[in-house]
């Protein structure tokens, strides 16, 4: 009975290829087709006939699916083509048609590229790519070998920036990227042309940055292949910011007259951290919000009370962790005014004593942010005692109270320039 059926289901087949339908049906028809086949055969024939079957049919549904995400991926990549034009009735129609072929098209298509349907000279383009600076050199290299930085887009009556040698324009780029290593302003200026990419890569700035972070330890480029890859990749602090942690506990508060109930307290409190290119370091613990103690940590002659300033070095040990070690002490009380003046207050006494902290730091990255975490490994205060000269240590027990530094970047702390690299 069921063979009887056959000739109905192919002139069936046939009825809806006519009326306009997808011709992926016919395959499927076919699949179908080979199943309903072999389940009619006796399990006493060869196993062997069974699994080709099968395979002819998995085969055919595998040529299907790529059929379909093919077609889909032609009308999807169509509709983005039809969108960036600004056809946006056109695209919904095509991002449709898409959808009812494979529901998941919009992910299974590769961004990173665009479609090249003749194939394209995608090596060609690769090989650029990877020595865009030698690229950009010959591009803008005129043919008695003088480097043109860029090119005015329309005509001026005023002299043009590219009139400027390069030597001249790598020195302003010297006054972007400032004393405060504002690299990153570095990084902004170079997609403005191919000449500012080709002075914002000058091996000399790179190589200044560098010296001023890790000094004569930084000789050798090994293992990096340029200035450039040692600043970006080996471990550091950021100076274009201030790492900030925060400390929450519940304290149990004085019993009521009454003797009723008991009052708890949610102490909350911040700890900052502020480092500098020339080894300076300012910290601060203050319950204050971070948006009200961050603008006042911009300058280290900052005013703000109970601040600690000191100096901090990098250490990089055989275990390739980098370790931060800061000693800060309470600032002395200076003259605001100049000494001179009548109105300057003098300290009539030295203290007897010194107070200084030493805090022990792990560096390490999170997220997408590279170096924006600092743990703590160690904290101690030292009390120098000037009449004996004797020094007693007293170390912290690191608890949860000692949660970790996160670094936040502050644009105004590099808005403004005051000496080149």
């Amino acid at each position: 009975q069921s063979r009887l059926n056959l000739p109905d289901c192919h002139k069936l087949s046939v009825f809806h290829l006519n009326n306009g339908e997808e011709p992926e049906i016919s395959v499927e028809l076919n699949v179908f087709r080979a199943q309903w086949m072999s389940e009619l055969k006796p399990n006493s024939g060869s196993n062997g006939g069974n699994r080709g079957l099968s395979s002819r049919a998995a085969d055919l549904r595998r040529k299907q699916e790529l059929a379909r995400e093919e077609k889909a991926r032609e009308l999807f990549l169509k509709a983005v083509e039809e969108e960036e034009n600004g056809a946006v009735y056109e695209a919904i129609k095509y991002y449709r048609r898409a959808m009812q072929i494979v529901p998941d098209i919009e992910f299974k298509i590769n961004y990173s590229r665009s479609p090249d349907p003749d194939g394209g000279n995608d090596n060609d383009m690769d090989g650029e790519i990877e020595d865009l600076l030698a690229y950009f050199h010959q591009q803008l290299t005129l043919q008695d070998n003088s480097l043109k930085i860029c090119v005015p887009e329309m005509e001026m009556t005023q002299m043009h920036i590219s009139a400027l040698p390069p030597e001249v324009l790598i020195y302003i780029f010297r006054w972007v990227v400032s004393s405060d290593l504002d690299l990153r302003a570095l990084e902004q200026l170079s997609l403005v042309c191919r000449g500012f990419y080709i002075c914002a890569r000058d091996p000399e700035i790179w190589r200044s940055a560098c010296l001023r972070v890790w000094g004569r330890s930084c000789t050798k480029l090994v293992p990096f292949n340029s200035w450039r890859d040692m600043f970006l990749e080996r471990p550091r602090v950021r100076f274009d910011g201030v790492y900030i942690s925060k400390t929450a506990y519940i304290r149990q508060g004085e019993e009521s007259l009454d003797g009723f109930y008991r009052a708890w307290h949610q102490v909350e409190y911040y700890r900052y951290l502020r480092f500098f290119p020339d080894g300076q370091v300012m910290m601060l613990t203050t319950p204050e919000d971070p948006l009200v103690t961050v603008p006042r940590l911009r300058s280290r002659n900052t005013r703000v009370e109970s601040i600690m300033c000191g100096h901090y070095r990098l250490s990089q040990d055989t275990d390739n962790q980098t370790k931060v070690f800061v000693v800060v002490s309470k600032r002395k009380e200076e003259c605001l005014r100049p000494l001179n003046s009548r109105f300057c207050r003098r300290n009539p006494a030295a203290p007897e004593t010194e107070h200084s902290f030493h805090v022990g730091l792990q560096l390490s990255s999170g997220g997408r942010q590279s170096f924006n975490k600092l743990n703590w490994i160690h904290h101690s205060c030292h009390i120098n005692y000037r009449s004996t000269g004797e020094t007693v240590v007293t170390a912290f027990d690191l608890d949860q109270m000692y949660a970790s530094f996160f670094f936040a970047r502050v644009k105004s702390y590099t808005a403004f320039s005051e000496r080149p690299l």
